[in-house]
């Protein structure tokens, strides 16, 4: 069992380091991604564009035995767009179901906030229950399954913001910044590398099967966690819907029970990539920005002082004792 588990590793670290040559300084998302299909969770990612967000995703498709489908939202997107719609058959005068491009393994939901709000529950619904229902027949989505969907930040004027009850749906909301001079430097000698070798066939690393990712998301449940990093967990999350303090005045709700799982989920994924066997308080802390920014409401106080989610859950984190 021991050295099953150790493969699986290696295969997840090959394919990590693969990436992290194709997709220069955006480690952190790298990571992220990596650890929602670890979880087998969705995620949202905001930032500007041309920071590689799509890119991201993409050559992760390349490294995993699955299909691959980008959606671009636009505000006339119709949810059969998403999830597929009747087609008459001549032949026999029947209509029989046409999947749309949410039944893909990996699918870009690209610049979500900018389809109506319909186009958005359709998505999300899918993404939550694990299934598409039209009339009164039901279809599975694929059990290896994972959804990322992006936002513009600059941009606003023509948007749909999602839901708060709906932006739980997701595992992670990862924020992306702009690369350091170093990395943009490296990012321009990747680009011409590319184009000078357009045609040529790139060595890529062995496609990791879907029975090997199950395989390493039921070795991340396996992990140890000892009783006081679990009630870590738990007192951080009943910490926001009853907060104490100068959070009493930040946080209009907190998170919700999902919240809990999410922070189990991803910091056990996070211990297992870097090849530990028990997860600490660190992985926990370093997991709840991405797992709770999209989780908490700010109450309109603290908005008007330019308070900041992350640094509600900068301060959640200081009132809360690490064991």
């Amino acid at each position: 069992m021991e050295q099953a588990k150790t493969v699986h590793q290696d295969d997840v670290r090959e394919l990590t380091e693969w990436l992290a040559g194709r997709i220069i300084g955006q480690q952190h998302l790298l990571q992220r991604l990596m650890i929602a299909l670890l979880c087998g969770g969705h995620l949202l990612v905001e930032g500007a564009p041309g920071l590689a967000k799509t890119r991201a995703i993409k050559e992760l498709a390349q490294g995993v035995e699955g299909d691959f489908h980008r959606i671009q939202f636009t505000p006339d997107l119709l949810p059969s767009d998403v999830t597929g719609t009747e087609v008459y058959r001549v032949e026999d005068g029947s209509f029989v179901f046409q999947p749309g491009p949410i039944f893909h393994n990996l699918l870009l939901a690209d610049e979500i906030n900018r389809a109506p709000a319909k186009v958005q529950s359709a998505l999300l619904e899918a993404m939550a229950e694990h299934q598409v229902s039209f009339g009164r027949e039901t279809f599975p989505l694929p059990d290896l399954f994972l959804v990322m969907a992006t936002q513009n930040p600059i941009e606003q004027e023509g948007t749909y913001p999602l839901p708060e009850a709906q932006l739980d749906r997701f595992l992670m909301q990862v924020n992306v910044d702009y690369p350091d001079a170093e990395a943009e430097t490296q990012i321009l000698h990747l680009v011409r590398k590319e184009a000078a070798n357009r045609n040529s066939t790139e060595a890529s690393p062995s496609r990791l099967d879907e029975a090997t990712i199950f395989a390493a998301r039921k070795a991340i449940l396996g992990l140890h966690m000892a009783a006081p990093v679990e009630r870590y967990i738990v007192e951080l999350i009943m910490a926001s819907p009853q907060p104490v303090g100068v959070l009493a005045t930040w946080l209009e709700y907190g998170a919700s029970p999902r919240g809990t799982i999410s922070l189990d989920q991803c910091s056990r994924a996070l211990a297992w990539l870097e090849g530990r066997t028990f997860v600490t308080p660190d992985d926990v802390a370093r997991v709840a920005h991405d797992v709770l920014r999209h989780r908490l409401i700010l109450t309109f106080e603290a908005q008007a002082k330019g308070i900041t989610t992350d640094q509600a859950i900068d301060e959640l984190l200081a009132s809360v004792p690490v064991p």
